[in-house]
């Protein structure tokens, strides 16, 4: 080894060295965990056979009949229940662990899988009506197979969908970290604890973001870059409260409006306008714009 390879040897074991002792301190990321917490990539790897089981014709890579259909979907189901069962486990082993919640039975995250399962064909329900919300909702759609191949709205709906479940199952860390998926693969942010009607449709829907404690009606659209948001308060007095907006059946929501607030109401039929900036409940059929133009000094146009 050359002189020179050496030191850049001693540097980096140096720096090694010094990454090791920063585990000492009292860091709060410097949990070595006394179990293993879950492998992100293994909860995406089951998320992906999740979603082809809701779109299966889709996703298959050969031809579907009523014979192979139920080998087919067991090919999905089957490695998601074994990668499901133990990233479960290992996040209600480590959460009982450091006393944040009360332990479980032993084939507790074995039943979580099973009625998830159980769920599915209310959740393909659901999808179904958020794939027609999108091809009824949108001119530029020309099939519904465009919808589901292409519309970046379908994939994270429909994976909050299955996150939902699992968040109302009590299920720790997994529905964020399947959340947290969607949200890097289309720019849409979707909290699995929100409650989200029938039919919903995000158009384009890059930067839209949802908080935890929304609810959203039926027959719900919204427009790119809108934000269903909490206003800041402290985070002791977060916990049990709902902190973001409730918008009602058949609102719509255009670009870039901001609505904040856990007392916000929406009334059904609503129209919000694009870049509004809202933190106060509105009446049914209520049509909100951004305020008037200002007129320019001396009668200057701007």
């Amino acid at each position: 080894m050359s002189s020179e390879r050496e030191a850049r040897h001693r540097r980096t074991e140096a720096a090694i060295d010094a990454i090791v002792e920063s585990y000492a301190s009292d860091l709060e990321i410097n949990n070595l965990g006394v179990v293993a917490l879950p492998n992100a990539r293994a909860v995406q790897e089951a998320l992906n056979h999740l979603r082809a089981a809701l779109f299966i014709g889709f996703y298959s890579t050969r031809e579907l009949s009523p014979e192979n259909l139920r080998y087919v979907l067991s090919s999905h189901l089957y490695p998601a229940e074994e990668i499901l069962v133990e990233q479960i486990e290992r996040a209600r082993l480590y959460e009982e662990r450091i006393g944040r919640t009360p332990p479980k039975p032993a084939d507790w995250s074995e039943n979580v899988v099973v009625e998830l399962f159980r769920r599915f064909p209310r959740l393909r329900e659901l999808a179904n009506g958020d794939v027609m919300a999108a091809y009824h909702g949108d001119p530029a759609a020309c099939s519904v197979e465009e919808v589901v191949f292409a519309y970046p709205s379908i994939l994270a709906i429909s994976t909050y969908r299955i996150a939902h479940e699992l968040r109302t199952m009590g299920v720790p860390l997994i529905p964020r970290i399947m959340s947290e998926t969607a949200h890097a693969e289309t720019g849409i942010d979707i909290n699995p604890g929100a409650v989200i009607g029938e039919r919903f449709f995000i158009d384009h829907g890059t930067g839209v973001v949802i908080g935890e404690t929304t609810v959203i009606g039926n027959d719900v659209k919204l427009y790119q870059g809108v934000t269903l948001g909490a206003l800041s308060i402290p985070r002791t007095k977060c916990s049990g409260v709902k902190r973001h907006p409730t918008l009602e059946d058949e609102v719509t929501v255009y670009a870039g409006a901001s609505i904040h607030g856990g007392e916000t109401v929406i009334g059904r039929g609503s129209a919000i306008g694009a870049n509004v900036w809202l933190t106060h409940s509105v009446p049914p059929g209520s049509r909100i714009y951004g305020r008037p133009r200002e007129p320019a000094p001396d009668g200057e146009s701007r």
